[in-house]
C-alpha cells in the first residue's frame, strides 16, 4: 500500500495550522513523522483518521480517495487516554469493540496480547493501579488489539525500561514485516533511527524535508570525514588537523568532523596524516545522526537545498 497525503490545508477560528502538507508513506516499511511540539504533526494525524477534515486536499490511497471505514488503523497519542479506574480486559475489549470487533474476537485478542506483553495476571486489576510502564504497554495494546492496516505511534517507547522497549521493538518490527503502513513520531531520534527508512519533518505547518533517511546523511555528509588520534584529546587533535591545508576542522562529543575542500579526497588526506606519523584511530566517511539533522533543520533552511528533489515535496510523483 501507499498513503499519501496531498496539499493538505487546515485552519482553526482563522490560523493556519497546516500549509500544503505533503508526503507519502509505504507499506513495509516506517516512516519517522518529526517536529516540534506544535509543529501540526497531530493534527496532520487527525486529519489522517478522519477526526478533521481538511479545508483542502487530499489524502489517497493507492491513488485512490482514502476511505477511513475501509481500513484498520491503530493509534498511540502521546497523552494517555485510557479509563484509569476500569479493570484492564474489560476497556481492552471495549476498545476493540469500538473498532468494529465482535466482543468475543475482542476478549481473545486482548487475552493474547496481555499474555505476550506480560500483563494476563493483572487483566481485572483497574488501569491506575499498574506501574507508568504496564499503563503505556496497555496503551499500546489498544492501538493493535484488531491488528491494525495502519499503525500510528506517538512516542511509544515513553516510560518503558529496557526489556520492555524491546518486546515494543518486536511487535513494530513484526508489523513491518506484515507489509503494514507505520508512522513513528518520537523526540528519541535513536528509535526512529532504528525503525524509520524515510523521514518527514514539519515546521510551522509546513513540510520542510521529507526522503529517504539514508541517503539524507550521504548527501549532508559528503566531504567530511570522522577521525579521533590515538592519545590525543579532541581539542588537542583539532588543533594537530588545524595545520593541514585546504581542510574545515570541527569537532563533536565523539571525533573530529573534518571537510576536505577544494576538491581534495579522502584518500589524498588520508596520505597527508600518514606522512606526518599521526596515529589514526578512526578514520571513517561522516554521516550527521538524526538528532544533528533535527537541530540543522531547526536552525537553518539550507537542507532541502542541500537533498534537493525530495526536499518539501513530500517525495511525490
Amino acid at each position: 500500500m501507499r498513503l499519501e497525503l496531498y496539499k493538505i490545508n487546515k485552519s482553526f477560528s482563522g490560523k493556519q495550522i497546516l500549509n500544503d502538507v505533503s508526503f507519502r508513506v509505504e507499506s513495509g516499511k516506517a516512516m519517522g513523522f518529526l517536529g516540534r511540539n506544535g509543529a501540526g504533526k497531530t493534527t496532520t494525524i487527525r486529519v489522517l483518521m478522519n477526526v478533521f477534515e481538511p479545508d483542502s486536499g487530499e489524502v489517497l490511497i493507492d491513488g485512490k480517495p482514502f476511505k477511513r471505514r475501509d481500513y484498520k488503523i491503530g493509534y498511540l497519542p502521546e497523552e494517555r487516554g485510557m479509563y484509569a479506574k476500569i479493570p484492564i480486559l474489560d476497556q481492552l475489549v471495549y476498545f476493540g469493540e469500538l473498532k468494529h470487533m465482535s466482543k468475543a474476537d475482542a476478549k481473545k485478542s486482548a487475552r493474547r496480547w496481555l499474555k505476550r506483553f506480560e500483563l494476563d495476571e493483572y487483566e481485572k486489576k483497574p488501569l491506575e493501579t499498574l506501574s507508568k510502564g504496564n499503563q503505556q504497554k496497555v496503551q499500546i495494546l489498544q492501538a493493535v488489539i484488531d491488528d491494525p492496516d495502519i499503525l500510528v505511534l506517538d512516542e511509544p517507547f515513553s516510560g518503558l525500561d529496557p526489556v520492555n522497549a524491546q518486546v515494543l521493538k518486536d511487535l513494530i518490527h513484526e508489523f513491518i514485516t506484515k507489509n503494514r503502513l507505520v508512522i513513528f513520531s518520537s523526540h528519541q531520534m535513536g528509535y526512529v533511527e532504528e525503525f524509520c527508512d524515510d523521514i518527514t519533518f514539519i515546521q510551522h505547518g509546513r513540510i520542510i524535508l521529507s526522503a529517504n533517511l539514508k541517503e539524507t546523511k550521504r548527501k549532508l555528509g559528503k566531504n567530511k570525514l570522522r577521525i579521533r588520534i590515538s592519545g590525543s584529546t579532541l581539542d588537542e587533535s583539532q588543533a594537530l588537523m588545524s595545520k593541514f591545508p585546504d581542510i574545515k576542522v570541527e569537532k563533536d562529543k565523539q571525533s573530529l568532523i573534518v571537510e576536505c575542500l577544494n576538491n581534495k579526497t579522502p584518500n589524498e588526506f588520508l596520505s597527508e596524516i600518514i606522512k606526518h606519523g599521526l596515529p589514526i584511530e578512526l578514520f571513517s566517511y561522516y554521516e550527521p545522526s538524526l538528532e544533528d539533522i533535527f537541530i540543522r533543520i531547526e536552525k537553518s533552511s539550507d537542507i532541502p537545498q542541500i537533498i534537493g528533489n525530495e526536499a518539501g515535496g513530500g517525495m511525490m510523483q
